[in-house]
């Protein structure tokens, strides 16, 4: 079992986004391995979650971020992980972001 959830959090509010989102989503399923496995996402209050179980977040970060800058480079997600029983995320972009939250 992976020791971490890495959260990468996008502006959505219309179905486009959600369809662009979900493609992106699959890219991640095929090119994270083996730093880290999508675990699913959510749709809601103008968010899209989407969930990355790792033991290595700030690497599976890494390698989220140059699949999204080749894929999705439109769109700078707020990303943040905590420990899987803990409550409290730690923010890794964008730098000084405070508040990180889940709807």
């Amino acid at each position: 079992m992976r020791k971490y959830q890495l959260v990468l959090q996008f502006r959505a509010t219309s179905i486009e986004d959600f369809d662009r989102l979900i493609a992106f989503e699959s890219i991640l399923l095929d090119g994270l391995p083996p730093l880290g496995e999508v675990d699913g996402h959510d749709f809601g209050k103008d968010e899209f979650n989407i969930f990355v179980l790792t033991d290595t977040p700030v690497e599976a970060f890494d390698a989220a971020e140059l699949l999204r800058r080749k894929e999705l480079s439109e769109c700078s997600p707020v990303v943040a992980y905590r420990e899987l029983l803990a409550e409290d995320y730690i923010v890794l972009s964008p730098k000084g972001y405070e508040g990180f939250t889940i709807s």
